[in-house]
């Protein structure tokens, strides 16, 4: 695959999709879901010029070949011949296909990321640079923290955080929200504990509790260094809820992984229901639509965070002013970024160094694509 070089267009000739489905070590169960499967889409864009964009982007099991019909028979036919470094007009032109009212408006989402995060790639490739310091270059390494604390049931507290320690964390993103306040307080406390006060600690409740419930919680832990809570109310009046959880809890709130577009986190923001905004590009559209995200944040002074896809979100993080932490699983949880990704750097004191290559700077090996395609 060429990179490098300083081509003027990037003509699209094909794009070629490669579905994989990777199980996981155990089941992990959070308040009221459980994940069996990690799967995502390799993309690639080949362009006249010989450079090929290429990326992963995601994270959905159910749904993943409904995805992968949607890039190669919707989007692919649109972008044909297009120039792929007039990249909003290529965002505006795949956008069509969210438009479908009856068909789950985020499988289209996530094939529009596919295609808009391989050709941010390529961008990076034909300037020769990575794609973080395309964005804005604010800075080359970041906090990385792990999401754990599931109801699995297969190590103490201690023990997963003594873990996380060890393989050179920062942090861990907490969840919480399947059981009363009290008891997942009790957990908190004890996860603050063995941390120590210079871990990172956050708390998740994927949206499990009511406002009371929430604000109750809050209340509980708004001493022992909670970073942030996120999601910590059911969706049906989460912004107003969530308001409320910052003004009577006093704790930080994040949320926006759950919103579909620039616009639902504006609106998170208008509502003052976040102190972070972790919208996730690769379930949204991809890099183009974050980057608005991030702008608009800057405005009402919340920060951004990014939902999981370590590989997608350090560059975007990594590039503002504003950015927080980048995330990730335990290796039996997320063995596609622990496997995949052939030169994916070991941590230096808790932090990630982002890639120097062009583009996304990831090389992927094609040993482990092969053992775990989904065949179409």
């Amino acid at each position: 695959m060429t990179t490098g070089g300083t081509t003027s267009t990037l003509t699209i000739r094909r794009i070629e999709t490669v579905p994989i489905r990777v199980p996981l070590g155990r089941v992990y169960r959070g308040s009221y879901y459980e994940m069996s499967h990690r799967s995502t889409i390799i993309t690639r864009v080949h362009t006249d010029e010989g450079i090929v964009g290429e990326a992963y982007a995601g994270d959905e099991d159910a749904g993943l070949l409904e995805i992968d019909a949607i890039i190669n028979h919707e989007i692919a036919p649109r972008l044909i011949g297009a120039d792929a470094m007039a990249i909003e007009r290529c965002w505006e032109i795949s956008r069509g296909v969210t438009f479908n009212i009856l068909r789950d408006r985020r499988l289209g989402l996530v094939a529009q990321a596919c295609v808009d995060t391989a050709l941010w790639d390529a961008i990076g490739k034909a300037l020769g640079q990575p794609l973080w310091r395309l964005w804005g270059g604010y800075r080359d390494r970041l906090p990385m923290i792990s999401i754990g604390g599931y109801y699995d049931g297969s190590q103490t507290v201690a023990e997963e955080i003594a873990e996380m320690r060890e393989r050179g964390l920062a942090g861990m993103k907490f969840k919480v929200g399947g059981r009363d306040p009290r008891t997942d307080a009790r957990r908190f406390l004890e996860a603050r504990e063995a941390g120590g006060p210079d871990f990172i600690l956050a708390a998740d409740a994927n949206q499990g509790w009511t406002r009371e419930e929430a604000i109750e919680f809050a209340r509980l832990v708004a001493d022992a260094g909670l970073r942030w809570f996120e999601e910590p109310c059911r969706w049906h009046n989460d912004r107003r809820a969530m308001r409320d959880v910052r003004t009577m809890g006093g704790v930080p709130v994040c949320a926006g992984q759950t919103e579909f577009s620039a616009g639902g986190c504006r609106d998170l923001m208008v509502e003052g229901a976040i102190d972070v905004c972790n919208f996730d590009a690769s379930w949204s559209g991809g890099p183009t639509e974050w980057r608005r995200v991030a702008g608009m944040a800057l405005c009402f002074d919340v920060a951004m965070g990014h939902h999981e896809e370590p590989h997608v979100a350090a560059h975007l993080l990594g590039a503002v002013s504003n950015g927080t932490y980048v995330e990730c699983f335990h290796p039996d949880r997320d063995p596609i970024w622990w496997n995949l990704i052939v030169n994916r750097p070991e941590l230096v004191d808790g932090e990630l160094r982002l890639p120097t290559g062009p583009g996304l700077g990831w090389t992927l090996d094609e040993d482990y694509i092969e053992r775990h395609r989904v065949r179409t």
